[in-house]
């Protein structure tokens, strides 16, 4: 039976390994959607189950009236929720699913710089980061007993399907994007909320606060497998002039949100 689920594995993973991300970069990927928005679900249930849910009234209004401005020409809903956590942290699952601490909304100065890390997250969605990084494990390592995991997400190794994902490694059960994945959700993200009437300049404020918050201290999560700051800004800056023809346009459009 695995002999058969390999040889169609591999037929599949030459047929849907061509494909490009939003950006146009090449991407490796063949797990079904499906099945990775299934695990994404999962995983933020367990995650609702395990971290404290902020009741702030307040918080809560400004992530839905960011997240609906961004995702406003996206298919599909959008689940946003704030856990109550000191970290300044953002997370991402497939599934359309995003996590935000209170550590970040005490951290951002304006509802610009939330949009950067808000468009970040959704960007990693866009991509299909999690499938992406699935995939390259799964082909990596012939992870086959993995797929016979599926059926029993509840079981100890089918848990561990969920460290397929790509967030952070803090929950126990998830590991980071790539370098290569972060810096390209942070241009599908200045590019959704420069879309939606977001000023994109507020990401290169974002991660200059990031840095300040972070300098003589362990970066947190978020952090720790991102590119540096100063190539994060550098690239942030080279792409600007796209970003700001989009702001712009946005403006024409009427796009101005007021969500503080």
């Amino acid at each position: 039976m695995f002999k058969n689920i390999a040889t169609v594995l591999l037929a599949s993973s030459f047929l849907a390994g061509c494909i490009n991300s939003p950006t146009g970069r090449s991407q490796f990927i063949f797990m079904p959607d499906a099945q990775v928005n299934q695990m994404g679900l999962e995983a933020f249930d367990t995650l609702k189950k395990q971290k404290q849910i902020s009741a702030n009234a307040q918080y809560k209004q400004l992530v839905s009236c960011i997240s609906q401005a961004i995702v406003s020409d996206q298919q599909g809903s959008w689940e946003v929720v704030v856990f109550e956590d000191k970290s300044p942290n953002a997370f991402a699952l497939p599934g359309n699913k995003l996590g935000i601490h209170t550590g970040m909304l005490t951290l951002v100065d304006n509802q610009d710089q939330l949009a950067a890390v808000m468009g970040h997250e959704v960007g990693h969605v866009l991509a299909k980061h999690s499938n992406e990084r699935a995939s390259q494990e799964m082909a990596v390592n012939q992870g086959m007993a993995m797929i016979q995991a599926m059926g029993a997400p509840q079981s100890p190794l089918g848990q561990t399907a969920f460290g397929l994902l790509g967030v952070g490694a803090e929950y126990g059960i998830l590991m980071p994007y790539s370098r290569i994945q972060e810096s390209e959700a942070d241009i599908i993200g200045v590019d959704l909320m420069a879309k939606a009437g977001f000023d994109p300049r507020q990401s290169i404020g974002l991660w200059q606060k990031m840095e300040q918050a972070t300098k003589g201290q362990q970066p947190s999560e978020f952090l720790s497998t991102h590119p540096a700051h100063a190539t994060r800004i550098q690239n942030l800056e080279q792409h600007m002039p796209q970003a700001m023809a989009l702001y712009e346009h946005a403006k024409t459009l009427g796009k101005q949100p007021r969500c503080n």
